[in-house]
């Protein structure tokens, strides 16, 4: 028997697991000591859970996706609601330097999923499904090009395998990224992790806006000190991000500039943000998209975890195992010898290599995530919150869909 929760149970729902999953990295000292982001701590038990359940019952839940898109929408509206154009010039030649890392592994993600798919006797199409399309690209582009593989190059079951494929990506993207950079750190003494008093006070204080160092995202448990007039026009401002998101994503829909609603988002909160600023002179108030923006963050990532039917992943083949595995530790080893190396070899490059982690494997959302878990451990990062939220969310997605066109007409 399947459940369906509305939006209220789904918000409930992940709120539980978002508790629980913070009770248990302050718990478990584990999770703490390898930096497990609490959304994903948490929505791990919650789909372990959820398989049991469905083995010795045969009941399952099914929650709101309305609702989790709409938070995701939010994170990437407030990703750009908080990038003005000083912020991307402070990005700089380091921000080149990451999107240049990234495609070169765009194309080492393809090489081994297409080449242990031809070694494996499986359709070249396959391994390409389980490269970039849905690890890199995540659910959205698995979805997206999933149809496009069943209807024109015949792969049956494209959609599933894809949308399985990211689910693995989105499950590992959050367990590898904290782990590894941890690991550079210590290897290299990069930094000393704070205490846990250290970290309580630091989350008590609140936040100095008129700080140049400040940065959105980096600690997502600080105090804000916001009011409700702010409240309210950031709200009205997430509203005309994803007004705008919808709108363009119909409006391009057939077009070479069709792009997934997640883009468009975002898009609009960098026009948002720097016609009011620019021209209107209109102060943008960041401590309140920082807010919003992390709570949409962890919610999402707890209704993504939460939705996981973990026995449709025993339906993959062994040899689709075989190349996400493959995948897995060509990410870690891409992240520990190249990211890291090529960005500085210092603790702004683990940081980076967490989060390339989170997007190579998953998503955007999990690799800030990972970012969060390492930074509120050890310090912040200004860089790599600077860079890796616009290089995830935004220019991946170009890169990738050029790679993947490139590919097909290669071996399609």
């Amino acid at each position: 028997m399947e459940f369906t929760f509305n939006v209220f149970y789904t918000l409930i729902a992940a709120v539980l697991v978002l508790l629980l999953g913070r009770l248990l990295v302050n718990k478990i000292s584990f999770l703490k000591r390898y930096n497990i982001p609490e959304p994903v701590a948490g929505g791990l038990v919650a789909a372990v859970l959820s398989l049991i359940v469905h083995s010795l019952w045969g009941h399952s839940i099914t929650t709101s996706s309305e609702l989790q898109t709409s938070f995701m929408l939010i994170f990437f509206a407030s990703i750009g609601l908080s990038a003005n154009f000083a912020k991307l010039k402070e990005g700089g030649f380091p921000l080149i330097i990451f999107l240049v890392v990234v495609s070169v592994f765009i194309l080492v993600q393809n090489a081994v999923g297409i080449s242990l798919a031809t070694l494996l006797g499986l359709d070249p199409l396959i391994g390409l499904i389980a490269g970039s399309v849905t690890l890199t690209g995540g659910h959205g582009t698995a979805g997206a090009w999933g149809e496009i593989f069943e209807t024109t190059y015949g792969i049956s079951g494209a959609v599933a395998l894809g949308m399985a494929s990211a689910t693995f990506g989105l499950i590992i993207g959050g367990i590898i990224g904290g782990p590894l950079a941890k690991l550079l750190i210590n290897r290299y003494a990069l930094s000393t992790p704070r205490t846990n008093d250290e970290i309580e006070k630091l989350n008590d204080t609140p936040e100095d806006i008129n700080n140049t160092e400040y940065v959105p995202f980096e600690y997502p448990h600080r105090v804000r000190l916001i009011t409700a007039d702010n409240t309210i026009t950031t709200l009205g401002l997430f509203a005309g991000c994803l007004a705008f998101a919808y709108f363009m994503t119909g409006y391009m829909k057939g077009t070479f500039l069709e792009l997934p609603t997640f883009v468009w988002a975002l898009a609009g909160g960098v026009i948002l943000r720097n016609v009011l600023e620019g021209i209107f002179k209109i102060q943008i108030f960041d401590r309140a998209v920082d807010v919003f923006g992390n709570a949409s963050l962890s919610l999402y990532l707890a209704m993504a975890l939460l939705s996981l039917k973990l026995w449709q992943l025993a339906d993959l083949a062994g040899p689709l195992m075989v190349i996400l595995g493959a995948q897995t530790i060509t990410m870690a080893l891409y992240a520990a010898f190249v990211t890291f190396r090529v960005m500085g070899k210092d603790y702004d490059a683990s940081v980076l290599a967490a989060g390339h982690c989170g997007f190579g494997m998953g998503a955007t959302p999990t690799a800030v995530a990972n970012m969060q878990a390492i930074t509120n451990m050890y310090g912040p990062s200004h860089k790599a919150f600077l860079i890796v939220p616009l290089c995830g969310a935004f220019f991946v997605d170009l890169i990738n869909a050029t790679v993947i066109q490139s590919i097909l007409k290669f071996i399609g």
